[in-house]
């Protein structure tokens, strides 16, 4: 698997028309519920592939992408779709919507995936009752991680993405309804207006020689702030899915002084902190869709610890949005090497 997933600019293009933007954002305080925070531009991509002599050896058995990101911001993911697609996201392979380890089939009870382009982003682990608990990167070892609170080790790091179409009879009656509906391109199929600004291209950098090979970051994903956000139930049967998977896709995290020694590029600079970002009266955002049904609490999600409760570590200031600055969406009607993992 792996052979239909490409790099194209800062977004990952799966099999079935899927694109996934990782995108920078402000780390929220992990007590109380917060609004959508903004997206800061798409982190950078490279295909491990391309730095045989640099990317440490454990990413080369692995294969995928890698980013570079810092521990004082956080990730969403920003989907697209041009059909419906199950896609699981694993984390340090945990699933992020059912805490249960990673899986190859796909499952309904709990669901294990996030349908698209119903669920429009993903901006953390689902911890039930309309809320997520954001991404955050977290060095291993430390026991702050989600795979290492849910699992009791930390091996993975990283996020893993896999995607599973429509069957061909399902497919064929999606397409026939629509263009009985000629459903506009710019309709709930599109990137989301609010990041399409942010998802420029990024250009490829050719692989270079000399410099030793990287060590492996060991960098996985902790759970940070709560904010409201629903992961939507399937409201299709299971055998509307094909059984096997289309493609899937290992995202490696690598720390900046990693990402230079790796690329021999600068990472891209921190961003501003949220206080500061609040107070220059920049925008976040709400979002809620009345017609979809949100999944549960996932139990072993729910009990997953923010990453400042193991570390201490959540000293950035804080300041409350006003109303004013909450925009309410509403509903928005390169080729990658799998590995071992």
């Amino acid at each position: 698997m792996g052979g239909a997933v490409r790099i194209s600019g800062a977004a990952l293009q799966l099999p079935g028309g899927v694109t996934v933007r990782f995108m920078r954002t402000l780390r929220l305080p992990e007590t109380g519920t917060h609004p959508l925070p903004p997206g800061l531009g798409a982190f950078p991509l490279r295909a491990v592939a391309d730095y045989p002599d640099r990317a440490p050896a454990e990413w080369m058995t692995r294969g995928g992408v890698f980013l570079p990101v810092y521990q004082r911001e956080a990730m969403w993911l920003s989907f697209s779709a041009a059909a419906p697609a199950a896609l699981q996201v694993g984390v340090g392979k945990v699933c992020a919507m059912s805490g249960r380890p990673w899986s190859d089939q796909l499952s309904q009870d709990p669901q294990n995936y996030v349908v698209l382009p119903r669920q429009p982003w993903l901006d953390g682990i689902n911890s039930g009752s309309g809320t997520i608990r954001q991404f955050v990167a977290v060095p291993l070892g430390l026991g702050a991680t989600v795979e290492g609170q849910i699992s009791g080790e930390e091996v993975w790091g990283g996020v893993q993405l896999q995607v599973f179409e429509l069957g061909e009879g399902p497919l064929v009656a999606w397409r026939a309804e629509q263009a009985r509906r000629s459903v506009s391109s710019r309709g709930p199929w599109g990137v989301a207006a609010e990041e399409a600004a942010h998802g420029g291209a990024v250009p490829m950098v050719a692989p270079a020689g000399g410099p030793p090979r990287a060590p492996a970051a060991a960098m996985g994903l902790g759970a940070g702030g709560r904010m409201r956000q629903e992961v939507y139930r399937d409201e299709r049967g299971p055998g509307d899915w094909r059984e096997r998977s289309s493609g899937r896709v290992f995202v490696h995290l690598a720390t900046a002084p990693q990402w230079r020694q790796i690329t021999g590029e600068g990472p891209p600079p921190s961003p501003v902190d949220r206080a500061a970002y609040t107070q220059a009266g920049l925008p976040w955002f709400d979002y809620y869709d009345a017609d979809a049904e949100d999944l549960p609490a996932a139990g072993p999600l729910a009990d997953v610890r923010p990453v400042g409760d193991r570390l201490g570590e959540d000293q950035q200031p804080w300041a409350q949005p006003q109303p004013g600055q909450v925009s309410n969406l509403g509903r928005d009607k390169g080729q990658v090497t799998d590995g071992e993992w």
